[in-house]
């Protein structure tokens, strides 16, 4: 009897120790940085993790800033990552490396976009962080691959993909989740109002989508 008290004691001492959150970061550009707005992707993490009882696994930041590219990234991941000792981190870029290339010449070629995405990879992994990578979704919604710079986006999201099989990392695919949901509801071809307001930043739809995406991975970590 008194083993089975000892026992039982032990049990509910451990039942009151609070579990650790873990500290998710999502490090991007404007998609990011709107993502902590409400109705944003990120507040829908939260939103789904609360529906899941799992709200205090988890503490959810934001870490995006509008316009930036992967090497803007690789320079401020000390200060806007590291230090606030991530247990995992989404590495969420793409769009400006293809976007800005075109618009204003100030884009990343591809093979520099690898290296400085490696290199994150790197750094994070050598914090012991859990990394999952994110393909850069649309620049306009168009299903007959009719968008401008849809071969850019298609040829930078391969690079993504390739880094995560290598490195053996999970991947939220969004170019291939958000292509696959405009096949389906976008039957009008239009460029935009489906997922985006403007054919690249997320409309109601698009963040519940995307925060849907990400949360099944997450779990999955």
């Amino acid at each position: 009897m008194k083993k089975l008290l000892s026992l039982l004691a032990v049990c509910l001492l451990f039942s009151f120790i609070p579990v650790k959150k873990q500290t998710v970061i999502l490090f991007g550009d404007s998609i990011t940085q709107a993502g902590v707005s409400p109705g944003g992707y990120i507040v829908k993490m939260g939103e789904l993790a609360a529906k899941e009882n799992k709200a205090a696994e988890y503490d959810f930041i934001g870490a995006g800033i509008g316009g930036n590219k992967v090497y803007d990234l690789f320079l401020r991941m000390e200060d806007d990552v590291l230090n606030r000792k991530p247990d995992i981190v989404f590495i969420y870029i793409g769009v400006n490396d293809v976007w800005h290339k075109r618009s204003y010449g100030t884009g990343t070629d591809a093979d520099k976009f690898e290296k400085f995405y490696t290199a994150i990879i790197k750094k994070l992994q050598a914090q012991n962080c859990k990394v999952a990578l994110v393909t850069p979704a649309v620049i306009g919604e168009r299903t007959d691959f009719s968008n401008e710079l849809d071969g850019d986006l298609n040829h930078y999201s391969s690079i993504i993909r390739r880094l995560a099989e290598k490195n053996k990392l999970p991947l939220v695919d969004l170019r291939k989740s958000f292509l696959d949901y405009n096949k389906q509801y976008n039957t009008e071809n239009k460029e935009s109002g489906i997922l985006t307001s403007d054919r690249v930043h997320l409309n109601e739809k698009g963040n519940e989508l995307v925060a849907n995406e990400f949360w099944k991975v997450l779990k999955a970590m």
